[in-house]
Order: C-alpha cells, then sequence, then structure tokens
C-alpha cells in the first residue's frame, strides 16, 4: 500500500513541474512582460520609462531564465523564472500587482469558497445518487421516463437562469434571505443559503443523468442476477451491492469537483458578492492582476493532481484489486 502512495505521488511530480512550466511560457514568452506592462497601464499612449517603472516595481525585468550579470548560483536565482515560478512550489506566492500579500488573501478567501462547495458538494451527491437509485428502481416505466426528460430540461438550462431566477424569487419576491452580500461567523448563513440552493439544484439534472445510466449498467451483470435469485428484495440489491459497485465512476466524477472545494465557483461567487477566491480570480483578471492569476492557477493545478491522488487511493478502499495494477 505505502509503494502504491509512492508511486502515485511520483507520477504528480512531473505533471505539476510541467504545468508549472507551461504557465510560466504562456504568461512570459508568449505573452512578454512589455506587454503585461501596457495591458495593465491601460493607456494608448505609455511612455517606455513607465513601462520600465512597472516592470522593476514587480521584478520582471530580470532576464527570464539565465542572468549574465550575476556571478555563481545568482544567475539562476536572480531570475523571474526563479523568483515567479519556482517559489510556487514552496507556497511562496508574493505579492500581488497592487501590493497585496497573495497568500493572506488566500488563507481569508478559502474560508467562503469551502462554506458553499462543500455543503453543494456533499448535499448533491447524497440528493443525486438517492434520486437515481429511486430511477432505477422504477426503470423502464413512466416514472423512469419522466426522470430522465425532466433531467435532460435541467442540463439544457443555463445556470446563470438558476441563479438570476434564484435571486428573483426569493430574494427579491419573497425577501428569505440577502440578495448578495457576505458575513462572517454564523451571521453569513443566511448569505450562504440561497446559493447551496441553487448549486444543488443546478447539478441535479447532470448528476441524476450519470448515476442512472451508471446503475443501469450494474442492475444486468451476474452478480446482480445472483443476488436476485439469492431472494434478495430489490431495494437492498439497488442500495448495497449496485450502489457499491458503482463507487469508483462515482469517485471519478467527484474528483473533478475537488478543486472547486478551494478554488469557488466564479460565477456563483461573482453573482452572490461572496469574498471566495472564485471572486478573487474574476477580480484579478478585470483588474489584470498577473501574479495573483498565475498564483491561482498553479494552486488549481495541484489540487486537481492532489484530488486525482485522492482518487487513487479511495479506489484501493473501493475495490483492492487497483492496488495490483
Amino acid at each position: 500500500m505505502i509503494a502504491y502512495i509512492l508511486r502515485r505521488g511520483l507520477y504528480a511530480i512531473p505533471i505539476l513541474i510541467g504545468v508549472n512550466v507551461l504557465t510560466f511560457m504562456l504568461f512570459f514568452v508568449v505573452n512578454s512582460a512589455d506587454d503585461m506592462a501596457r495591458m495593465h497601464l491601460g493607456a494608448k499612449r505609455v511612455t517606455q520609462e513607465a513601462v520600465e517603472t512597472w516592470k522593476v516595481e514587480r521584478g520582471y525585468h530580470k532576464p527570464l531564465f539565465f542572468n549574465q550579470m550575476e556571478p555563481g548560483t545568482s544567475a539562476l536565482t536572480e531570475t523571474v523564472f526563479f523568483e515567479k515560478s519556482l517559489n510556487l512550489f514552496r507556497f511562496e506566492f508574493g505579492t500581488s500587482d497592487a501590493g497585496r500579500d497573495i497568500g493572506y488573501d488566500i488563507s481569508q478567501r478559502m474560508w467562503p469558497s469551502l462554506a458553499i462547495a462543500i455543503p453543494v458538494l456533499l448535499i448533491g451527491l447524497a440528493t443525486n445518487i438517492t434520486a437515481a437509485l429511486v430511477i432505477a428502481f422504477f426503470r423502464g416505466t413512466y416514472i423512469d421516463f419522466t426522470a430522465v426528460v425532466i433531467a435532460v430540461a435541467m442540463m439544457s438550462i443555463s445556470g446563470l437562469f438558476y441563479i438570476i431566477g434564484g435571486q428573483f424569487l426569493v430574494s427579491k419576491l419573497l425577501h428569505l434571505v440577502p440578495i448578495s452580500g457576505y458575513d462572517t461567523g454564523f451571521a453569513a448563513i443566511k448569505f450562504l443559503v440561497l446559493p447551496v440552493i441553487i448549486g444543488v439544484i443546478g447539478g441535479i439534472g447532470s448528476g441524476v443523468r450519470l448515476y442512472r445510466i451508471l446503475f443501469l449498467e450494474e442492475v444486468n451483470k451476474d452478480y446482480v442476477r445472483t443476488a436476485r435469485a439469492k431472494g434478495l428484495p430489490e431495494r437492498v440489491v439497488l442500495f448495497r451491492h449496485v450502489l457499491k459497485n458503482a463507487l469508483i465512476p462515482i469517485l471519478t466524477g467527484v474528483v473533478v469537483v475537488l478543486p472547486l472545494l478551494f478554488m469557488g465557483s466564479l460565477v456563483t461567487e461573482s453573482f452572490f458578492g461572496i469574498p471566495g477566491l472564485g471572486s478573487y480570480t474574476i477580480d484579478a483578471i478585470n483588474n489584470q492582476d498577473f501574479a495573483i492569476v498565475r498564483a491561482m492557477v498553479f494552486l488549481g493545478s495541484v489540487l486537481y493532481i492532489l484530488g486525482l491522488l485522492l482518487t487513487d487511493l479511495s479506489y484501493t478502499v473501493v475495490d483492492p484489486r487497483v492496488r495490483l495494477s
């Protein structure tokens, strides 16, 4: 088991290095520091002195990979790649173009994102799996057909419709919760109820349809026929046997949303005024704060690779045969 964990962990290292190098190339080779300066200054006629001043203030004036003006190891460390890219592996995100500590901002903004993402993930999983099992129980009936039609219809509706419609109905007409904003402590609950409900409802269509397909693939297998031949009730077959054997593809789907637990939802947080990492990223893009965007891209890749590793480990719990692969 330990060897399996180490092997999977070693696989993640070159992937993370490749993502980091690719991100650096996109920011500093394809898009030069001069281009970033002109975009950030936002003026049609920008003097070269202003561009150079902007680059010096942010450390972008140094050579990219090798500094011929510095002796010894400083030739490698006094470069943009070392300061802006390699330091990310130590989770030293540096300062934003506005002068704020990015690491501190992330540590503060991750909690509102988690407050939305974790309930949406847990409630959504429970709702979608339960509904899909009930639909699989009534497979081939009008209940099954109607549920599929509703699921496809919900999938076809844009997430913005749920957000705007929920704000109009629940907040503006019924005045049950605030339409947007955020607060600290338990006072934040009233601001989180509507985003969580909308997040769950918005994912029901795709989730139920996916899990229904997974369960229907399992119900016709030999072990299910054997369980029925032993006289087990259909509900026991579905909830005890079919659900257990469908956990691997379910876990594969869960890993996709794991980075969102920390990264937040870009659209939801922006519409509801939640000061999470999603709105943090959107604000950085709007303000052309490239330091924050680079940090969030790196953090997202780390979380996604970590999610893949955790998924591989969870496979060994659900199906011990995976350990032999």
